[in-house]
């Protein structure tokens, strides 16, 4: 059973992102506040969950939560920068749109940029810890995955249904096939010497 709180009395918000080691689209996080005695069997890090999984415990969450908010930062701002700086920045859109004013923050992963004065944590593989993570986890997860959908009706080469922007074989070979797309991260490295290879 997921954790509800870290500490006891605060307003806690949960923080995660999703789409950071992908090399098309954008970055998008969330920030959840939910009640304190919140549960649900099924909730759990998001990559441990199927996708219909996901979309079922989605507007569950939106519902249920004192507060929510998912923030995007797209690819051009990404390749100016930073991927890491990205994420902390979606982290915090995420938090501006928050209408209760949390006390402490929960974020996933063991790096953070101070916001607003707030006090914060961050808990390695948190997602799978406390329950407001992995419902920030859910709600990243399934945002992000809803624009990249769109993004492929204009854009079919690259199997972006599936494969969600990150670097997969049928990715790749959409990219040496087509080239780069305006959604395409470009400072990332989009191909490498085996994967030329392996397709020339």
């Amino acid at each position: 059973m997921l954790k509800s709180f870290h500490i006891e009395g605060a307003v806690e918000a949960g923080c995660d992102e999703a789409g950071r080691g992908c090399i098309a689209g954008p970055v998008f996080a969330a920030a959840v506040i939910l009640p304190l005695h919140f549960s649900n069997p099924v909730l759990d890090d998001s990559k441990k969950l199927s996708a219909k999984k996901r979309l079922l415990l989605r507007p569950l969450v939106e519902q249920e939560a004192l507060a929510w908010g998912v923030g995007v930062v797209h690819e051009k701002e990404i390749d100016q920068i930073n991927i890491l700086n990205a994420s902390f920045l979606a982290m915090h859109r995420a938090l501006d749109k928050l209408q209760v004013h949390p006390s402490h923050l929960l974020i996933d992963g063991n790096r953070f940029r101070p916001y607003g004065g707030i006090a914060h944590s961050c808990i390695v593989k948190g997602d799978g810890i406390f329950a407001s993570i992995a419902a920030a986890s859910i709600l990243a997860k399934t945002h992000r995955d809803e624009y990249m959908l769109s993004l492929h009706q204009e854009y079919p080469h690259y199997a972006w249904n599936k494969n969600m922007g990150y670097p997969t074989r049928e990715h790749r070979k959409g990219l040496l096939k087509h080239g780069p797309t305006p959604y395409h991260r470009r400072s990332f490295k989009l191909l490498d010497d085996q994967t030329r290879l392996e397709f020339s």
